[in-house]
């Protein structure tokens, strides 16, 4: 297995900016949300194991997961997040893991997990866990300009994660992502470098 990094944070907090600037500095990037997406777009592997689960009503006419019909069944049921998450979470793992073993001449793998510390299986992979944070109220107004949820459904989503003091105390590194890119670039530039000693040590 390759030196692995986990990167999380809450909803909103720009962990995919952050992911494509240690992309650009040569990191394999594996996104648990992109392959979320291509397991429940159209003819996704995991659309069966969801119809048969769900119903024919949680599947759009072009074969995908519909995902507001879902987000509904889950703030409305506890146990229904439970059972969607126990057909998506492990063939979600699967995948992290074959891309994680395969990323070529890249000098480490950094993993981008939105739920790590919340699901198992990350820990014992990851080397070490990066946080991306920043205030709520920010995590709020990205997610509501990007997503066109409201504040409040935003909040429920969040509510659902785990909470931000103990996100960051879990974390071995933490990026704040409350300034501007330039700060932003030069803490991933900071942990690139840190990172590519860890590799070498560890590989």
């Amino acid at each position: 297995m390759s030196c692995c990094i986990g990167l999380t944070g809450g909803i909103g907090s720009g962990k995919s900016t952050v992911a494509a600037l240690f992309g650009e500095r040569g990191a394999a990037i594996a996104d648990s949300d992109a392959i979320s997406h291509r397991l429940t777009g159209a003819g996704g592997a995991a659309i069966p194991a969801l119809r048969a689960e769900f119903g024919e009503g949680c599947i759009t006419p072009d074969g995908a997961l519909d995902r507001a019909y879902m987000r509904r069944l889950v703030f409305a049921d506890p146990a229904t997040k439970k059972r969607l998450e126990a057909i998506l979470h492990p063939m979600i793992r699967a995948q992290m893991l074959a891309q994680a073993g395969n990323i070529g001449q890249a000098p480490y793998a950094l993993l981008v997990v939105p739920l790590l510390f919340e699901t198992q299986g990350y820990r014992n992979i990851v080397k070490r866990a990066l946080v991306v944070d920043c205030a709520p109220e920010d995590q709020i107004a990205r997610t509501m300009r990007r997503s066109g949820l409201n504040e409040g459904e935003v909040r429920a989503i969040m509510a659902q994660q785990i909470g931000r003091e103990e996100r960051l105390k879990l974390a071995d590194d933490i990026i704040r992502n409350d300034a501007d890119m330039a700060g932003l670039r030069q803490q991933v530039e900071r942990l690139h470098q840190r990172y590519l000693t860890f590799s070498t040590e560890n590989g």
